[in-house]
């Protein structure tokens, strides 16, 4: 397993000027090989349509046949939504489907809300 960086848009912190192109790369040399199996992170509070993540692991797995979704922040959605025709693959489908993360807020934590 390679932790790779998250793509990234603007340099910051005297980050060369060219960071984009360089992480891109960089990802593009360990998912291209056709073993890897590739973990796209997308936040559930942005439109799926806008995901670098699927958008990188298309180029490479243009069938979603090594692709894994995992949706972040379901904690931070707004109330009354839902990510479930994501989870479900009904908006992009994988072979290996989405995995969900929700984390629980300082509020919850305080008040001993468990994890299960």
């Amino acid at each position: 397993m390679v932790d790779l960086p998250g793509l990234t848009k603007v340099p910051v912190h005297g980050q060369a000027s060219d960071i984009e192109e360089q992480i891109r790369k960089l990802l593009l040399s360990f998912i291209q090989q056709p073993r890897a199996l590739i973990l796209a992170l997308t936040a559930a509070n942005q439109d799926l349509a806008n995901s670098d993540a699927l958008k990188l692991a298309r180029q490479v797995d243009p069938n979603g046949e090594r692709t894994i979704g995992v949706v972040t922040k379901i904690d931070l959605m707004d109330e009354g939504t839902n990510a479930l025709e994501v989870l479900t693959g009904k908006v992009y489908p994988l072979k290996l489907g989405y995995y969900g993360v929700k984390c629980r807020s300082q509020l919850q934590i305080n008040d001993n809300v468990p994890i299960s």
